[in-house]
C-alpha cells in the first residue's frame, strides 16, 4: 500500500478524541502482523482506547523513536465541502479530510516504509509509538512512554511527528487546562446587596487572567524564538445564570495556560490563585457560603526546551534534502514527555500546523512525499550504521 492509500484508511477511522481509536489500532496491528513487526498495546484504564508501541530491529539501546497520536479534534459546526472522515483527493494537489496533516498523514508515511523497513538489518531499533488523546492534553502518551522506558532497552532519540512542513523545531510551550468555578448567592437582581453575583466575580477573575500576560511582557519573560513570545493565558468558554433578573449563583469557565519552557507554571497559576483568594474574601463578607474553586482537566504537558537535542538534531540534519531552519511553537505535543525521560527529542513532520483543526483541513501531495523521503532516508541510515 502506498502512503496514500494507508492515509485513505487511517481517516476513515474517525477517531476523535472523544470516542474510542480501537478500530484504528487493529488495523496498524494487523498491518504489522502481515510485515512480521512486533508490537505491543498499552490500554486506556477502560480498555477503550490505547496506545500502540512498535519495534522494527534489534532490542537494544540507542533507538529512534517515531511518535505520532492516532486521535483527531471533532469536525461539528465546521463547514466542511466533503465528508470529512472520507479522504479527498483535490485537483489542487491537496489530501483532505480529518487528521490529514494532524498527523495521520506522518503515520501513513511511517506504515508506508515498514514493508523497506523489516527487509533491512539495523543495528539499532526504530521504535513507532502511535498514542491516544492528544488532542485533549497527551492524556495517553506517559504511560506508553513509561512502558517503553521500563519493559525495552532504552531509546536515544525521539522524533515526534506533528505538523512542522518537514523542519525541525526544537521547542514548544507547555499546557495545562483548568476549569474554574464561582459560587455566589442568588437574589433578585433589584437588591444587589442580598446578592452575590458568581458572573461578575468571574468576570474580574478572567480579566486578572488576561492581565497576567501583560505583567509577564513588562517584567521582559519573553523568549522571541515563539511567534507569541510570552506564555499566554486565555479563557476559551464560559457559562453562568438562570435569567436577566437573577443574580447569578454560578459561573463556570474553562481556561489554558500555555507556558514557555523557561516559565514554572505553577507560579504563574499561583498569580491567580493569589487574586482568587482576595476575591472569595470578599464575596464570603456577604455570602459565607460563596467560594473560587479551580481544577486542572489535565496534568500539564511539560515543555520541550531546546536543549540536549545535538543527537537527534544532527540525525534529522542528515535526513532532509535542503537546507533547514530550527524553530519553536506554540502548540503542545508528547515531545516534552519524552525530553523529560533524558531523550533527544524534537518535532518534525509533513503538513503545515496552519491547516490543523481546520475545516477542509489538507495535507499538500508534495508534503506526504517529502515525510517518506525523510522514512526512507532514515531507513538507509540505520541500515548503513550496520556496514559502517
Amino acid at each position: 500500500m502506498t502512503a496514500v492509500e494507508i492515509l485513505e484508511r487511517l481517516v476513515g477511522f474517525a477517531t476523535v478524541s472523544r470516542d474510542s481509536n480501537l478500530a484504528l489500532i487493529e488495523w496498524v496491528e494487523a498491518w504489522l502482523d502481515d510485515h512480521g513487526v512486533e508490537h505491543w498495546r498499552i490500554e486506556s484504564d477502560d480498555g477503550g482506547k490505547a496506545n500502540l508501541l512498535a519495534r522494527i530491529g534489534p532490542a537494544v539501546e540507542g533507538g529512534v523513536v517515531l511518535s505520532g497520536h492516532t486521535d483527531v479534534v471533532p469536525v461539528d459546526g465546521q463547514p466542511w465541502s466533503s465528508d470529512p472522515f472520507v479522504l479527498r483527493d483535490g485537483d489542487d494537489g491537496r489530501l483532505y479530510g480529518r487528521g490529514t496533516c494532524d498527523m495521520k498523514g506522518f503515520i501513513a508515511c511511517v506504515l508506508a516504509e515498514v514493508p523497506n523497513w523489516v527487509k533491512m538489518t539495523f543495528e539499532r531499533p526504530l521504535w513507532l509509538a502511535f498514542s491516544y488523546d492528544e488532542e485533549i492534553g497527551c492524556v495517553g502518551a506517559p504511560r506508553m512512554i513509561e512502558r517503553l522506558m521500563a519493559d525495552h532497552p532504552r531509546p536515544s532519540t525521539v522524533i515526534v511527528g506533528e505538523p512542522t512542513l518537514m523542519q525541525p523545531v526544537v521547542a514548544q510551550k507547555g499546557a495545562t487546562n483548568l476549569h474554574t468555578t464561582v459560587t455566589g448567592r442568588a437574589a433578585h437582581s433589584s437588591q444587589v446587596y442580598q446578592g452575590v453575583s458568581a458572573i461578575h466575580v468571574a468576570a474580574r477573575l478572567v480579566t486578572k487572567i488576561e492581565d497576567v500576560m501583560t505583567e509577564l511582557k513588562a517584567e521582559g519573560r519573553v523568549d522571541e524564538a515563539f511567534n507569541v513570545v510570552h506564555s499566554s493565558l486565555h479563557v476559551g468558554r464560559i457559562e453562568g445564570g438562570t435569567a436577566i433578573n437573577i443574580m447569578a449563583r454560578e459561573c463556570t469557565f474553562e481556561w489554558e495556560v500555555r507556558h514557555l519552557p523557561s516559565d514554572n507554571v505553577d507560579e504563574l497559576l499561583g498569580r491567580i490563585d493569589a487574586y482568587a483568594a482576595e476575591l472569595e474574601a470578599r464575596m464570603q463578607q456577604t455570602a459565607p457560603e460563596a467560594g473560587i474553586v479551580t481544577q486542572a482537566l489535565n496534568v500539564t504537558v511539560p515543555a520541550l526546551a531546546d536543549r540536549d537535542n545535538d543527537e537527534v538534531l544532527t540525525l534529522c540534519r542528515s535526513l532532509l534534502d535542503d537546507d533547514i531552519d530550527t524553530s519553536a511553537v506554540a502548540y503542545a505535543t508528547e515531545a516534552g514527555q519524552f525530553q523529560r525521560q533524558g531523550l533527544s527529542t524534537l518535532i518534525c513532520g509533513p503538513g503545515s500546523i496552519s491547516q490543523a483543526h481546520q475545516p477542509d483541513e489538507y495535507i499538500e501531495h508534495e508534503q506526504l512525499l517529502a515525510g517518506q523521503r525523510f522514512m526512507a532516508a532514515l531507513g538507509e541510515r540505520l541500515s548503513n550504521e550496520m556496514t559502517a
